[in-house]
């Protein structure tokens, strides 16, 4: 589909690069010879997946870093511009979300997420932004959802959190575009991760069923196809797209707004029992 040698030369920052879809991203950057930093909370679960990637013959920093605290993003910027000599692409993919009734939320639940989500976007986008700026080009590519713009019940504080990363991906493509920055983001639907699946449709509920059936292509996303479109839009082949979010999500949002509304049928006793198993991973 690509030249094996499109992203040759290109220093590319994947934050939340460890796992799911940030390691799938990553490591199709890698095949088309991008170097790479990846960043997570964990540095074990980092380190394992830049062994991976090193595989494909290209340098790979692995660099402890959580997101919500700015000290540590201009500190991994820092050595990303030591190691690299600049950074040509930042791929805000760092994410946290579960789903729950927002009657039963916290201020510390909600504040959590929006902290991930949206604040460790604007870290991100910040430090970064200072190094594209002054190199006078670079490409910032944001994973928001569809309900960035529709909404959802059952994910309020993700949904306030990715519509806001989705306003800062418009603004910035406007603002900072005269600095030869291009910012654009992707909208996925579905795409099962061992992580982030488990969360939001728990087994045992047939909710999983009734996310596929939704869809009007009746299948779920394939990484693949994600890590392709993250691959076009952050090379030299959409110079012209800016501003921009793609969706993919197989026609989903446009059957029906909300992507978590199905979870209007979970009963009561099943929201508590989800509840206690979330609180014991903490």
């Amino acid at each position: 589909m690509f030249d094996s040698q499109l992203l040759k030369g290109k220093t590319i920052i994947v934050t939340g690069g460890g796992t799911g879809l940030g390691k799938s991203m990553a490591t199709r950057f890698a095949e088309l010879g991008a170097n790479l930093v990846i960043t997570s909370r964990r540095q074990n679960v980092i380190d394992e997946t830049a062994k991976i990637l090193r595989e494909h013959g290209v340098k790979v920093l692995a660099i402890s870093c959580d997101v919500r605290e700015a000290d540590q993003v201009e500190s991994m910027v820092e050595k990303t511009v030591e190691e690299f000599g600049g950074i040509d692409i930042l791929l805000n993919n760092a994410a946290g979300n579960f789903i729950s009734p927002t009657e039963n939320l916290s201020s510390n639940a909600f504040k959590t997420i929006v902290d991930i989500v949206l604040n460790g976007t604007f870290h991100c986008t910040q430090a970064v932004g200072k190094v594209m700026r002054e190199n006078k080009s670079g490409v910032i590519l944001n994973i928001v959802t569809t309900y960035a713009w529709t909404g959802s019940g059952y994910v309020v504080p993700s949904a306030c959190a990715k519509a806001g990363v989705l306003a800062l991906t418009r603004s910035l493509a406007v603002e900072w575009a005269k600095y030869g920055i291009r910012t654009v983001a992707i909208a996925p639907g579905p795409f099962p991760t061992k992580g982030a699946w488990s969360r939001l449709a728990p087994p045992g509920l047939g909710i999983q069923k009734k996310m596929t059936n939704r869809i009007p292509l009746k299948r779920v996303g394939e990484h693949i196809e994600l890590a392709n479109l993250a691959t076009y839009l952050i090379s030299d082949q959409a110079a012209y797209i800016n501003g921009e979010v793609v969706t993919i999500d197989g026609g989903e949002w446009l059957k029906g707004a909300g992507e978590m509304n199905e979870l209007e049928k979970i009963p009561k006793a099943a929201w508590k029992l989800l509840e206690m198993k979330r609180k014991k991973k903490k």
